[in-house]
């Protein structure tokens, strides 16, 4: 069968690692191997019969697509064929042998990120071929594209040692087979029950046949027969369907050890029918925020059942891309290309349409369950405030859905929704008042909050990374402005204002002597109306960046505008009073610039001399 002798090859140093990993040290649920060998086969199968649209003669001779599971006691050997496009030789290399194709690079993060041994990432990051390795000491694949001769056959085998081999070979059928030479104590993966059984756990509603062969007397036999459902879920009346049904496909599909959170299965009848069956995980992917593969990313589209592409650009917004699930349309030309289909008006109908669903499923959790609710926030919840800059259609909605800590809150945990929040909010408030900054200690810490405490007015406290971004799409919420609490000026009654004039006016000289000891450090010093009880706060313009904000983004290596602060004081603090008594200038300038770092140390801010503001400290503490 060979033609040539095998040429040996050295695998790339990730994929030695993640073998490694998971022949040393990838021990619970071993037999997720099966379940990816099968979904590996499964879409082999939906790819040719994508191209097959275009190009018939690819299914010349073998219609009928499926996938059999075969197994030989004596010679120890467990085998999963299917007939579907098939690999050539740059195409084993790219998928097995390198990280081009596939997110061990990732994988390995993750693992590393993780500290333990999960097998539920194996299909996650692409890598489900490598499982194999858990339970076999040695893999052989054969492989041939359907649109190339029976000569163009192409045989990989590795111990997972670091080499495989590579070698052409006469192949008379399409397809691939993947050979495990099973391991001395894996003797229960050659027991034709017990892969029955595991096919029908993992793979029951794979959409192509899975056939095996009958037993007699404890051995394989010559007669084949279909273990699996092998039917389209989504196709059935929801009636049909019981809850386990609905974990048992999404497991599969997601790749996924965890039940999914909730789903929803719709049929759309019309001018334009489809049917979209949506799950939402219980946790988030490792590869959510770094966007993932290409590949087993997002929903898949189905035209007549006809697998056309992974396709979560296609079909939902960046902002759920958590979502899992498949969309079946009855009515999109089958014969439209990748690009004229990112396009396609009936496209974007249906994308409305999923969004939508999403959306009355979130509302719905909300509403009713709200321990799944919190359960998703707490995965998903940043990933959700994305879409308030992303989705101005859907921007209401959305807010609606957001969750926050306040100061009247439990703690840290962000459970205070927009509309709890209006709801209890004081007689003749305007404003949904918030501050930001990079924890929720810090947030709740805040000087700036002081006078909103002293007169009971609660405060969001937005502490994520993404708030600050969020908030420059998120001006106002059921007619109601969201401000911070930290830029601005502060709305004040007639009593109020007459306060305020008249301790301005009475601590001009002091005022001017901070801002000649200052001098460039600040932009403008001037009496607060938010504290009550710390002698200093900055105090940022309506469109000015969040100091903790602008720390973070030069950390990360962003050019940020350099803006002098506006220092606001409470004159009746006992240490703006000693600023005021002092005569030693030295000493009124140590004093009047500890105000300053105290204030910017408190907002998240960056010191521009740490080591002068250490030198400060110990003149005043030594006295």
């Amino acid at each position: 069968m060979t033609n040539a002798a095998p040429e040996t090859r050295k695998f790339e140093a990730e994929v030695a690692q993640v073998l490694h990993l998971v022949t040393h040290s990838l021990y619970s649920h071993k037999e997720i191997f099966l379940r990816e060998l099968i979904s590996n086969a499964s879409d082999a199968c939906d790819k040719l019969r994508f191209e097959s649209i275009a190009n018939p003669e690819l299914l010349s001779g073998d219609g009928e697509l499926q996938i059999h599971v075969s197994w030989e006691p004596e010679a120890r050997t467990l085998t999963v064929r299917d007939n579907g496009i098939g690999m050539s030789r740059d195409e084993v290399v790219a998928n097995i042998g390198t990280i081009a194709s596939s997110g061990t690079r990732r994988f390995l993060e993750a693992m590393s990120a993780e500290q333990k041994t999960d097998a539920r990432l194996i299909g996650q990051f692409g890598v489900g071929f490598y499982s194999a390795f858990v339970v076999a000491d040695r893999v052989t694949v054969l492989s041939r594209r359907a649109d190339l001769p029976a000569s163009d056959g192409v045989k990989w085998d590795s111990d997972g040692k670091g080499e495989y081999s590579l070698a052409q070979v006469d192949l008379p059928e399409r397809g691939t087979a993947v050979i495990l030479h099973l391991k001395a104590d894996e003797d229960e993966f050659l027991k034709g029950w017990e892969l029955r059984s595991l096919i029908r756990k993992y793979s029951d509603h794979v959409a192509f046949p899975i056939r095996m062969p009958k037993e007699v007397d404890g051995k394989p036999g010559d007669e084949w027969e279909t273990v699996n459902d092998a039917s389209a879920l989504w196709t059935k009346p929801r009636n049909e369907i019981s809850d386990e049904d609905y974990q048992s496909f999404y497991k599969s599909l997601g790749h996924d050890f965890n039940d999914a959170l909730a789903w929803t299965h719709n049929r759309v009848e019309g001018s334009q029918s489809f049917t979209t069956l949506l799950y939402i995980p219980e946790q988030p992917p490792f590869d959510l925020m770094m966007g993932g593969r290409d590949e087993r990313k997002g929903l898949k589209l189905y035209i007549k059942r006809v697998f056309i592409m992974d396709a979560a650009e296609e079909l939902l917004p960046n902002y759920l891309r958590f979502v899992r699930g498949v969309v079946d349309a009855d009515d999109l030309p089958l014969n439209v290309s990748r690009e004229i289909l990112q396009h396609n008006r009936q496209l974007e109908r249906i994308r409305a349409a999923c969004v939508k669903r999403v959306l009355d499923l979130l509302e719905r959790l909300a509403r009713d369950e709200p321990e799944k609710f919190a359960t998703f926030y707490k995965a998903f919840g940043n990933t959700l405030k994305e879409g308030i800059a992303e989705d101005a259609a859907n921007r209401e909605r959305i807010a609606k859905l957001l969750r926050f800590a306040s100061t009247k809150g439990d703690g840290a945990a962000q459970t205070v929704s927009l509309d709890d929040y209006i709801g209890r909010m004081a007689i003749g408030q305007e404003n949904i008042w918030y501050i930001t900054a990079d924890s929720f200690t810090a947030a709740m810490g805040s000087p700036q909050l002081e006078a909103f405490k002293a007169k009971g007015i609660e405060v969001l406290l937005m502490f994520d990374r993404i708030d600050e971004w969020m908030l420059n799409s998120l001006n106002e919420y059921a007619g109601k402005k969201l401000r911070n609490v930290a830029k601005g000026e502060l709305p004040l009654d007639d009593a109020g204002k007459k306060h305020q004039e008249e301790a301005s006016k009475a601590a001009e000289p002091l005022i001017h002597k901070l801002k000649e000891l200052l001098g460039d450090r600040v932009g403008d010093v001037r009496v607060s109306a938010r504290l009550t009880d710390s002698p200093s706060c900055l105090a940022l313009s309506d469109y000015e960046m969040a100091p903790h904000l602008a720390r973070l983004l030069r950390e990360a290596g962003h050019d940020v505008p350099e803006a002098k602060p506006t220092l606001e004081v409470n004159p009746q603090h006992p240490l703006l009073k000693r600023v005021e008594g002092e005569s030693d200038t030295v000493k009124a300038g140590d004093l009047a610039n500890l105000l300053l770092d105290q204030a910017e140390i408190a907002a998240g801010a960056q010191l521009p001399d740490p080591a002068a503001f250490v030198q400060r400290l110990n003149r005043l503490i030594v006295g």
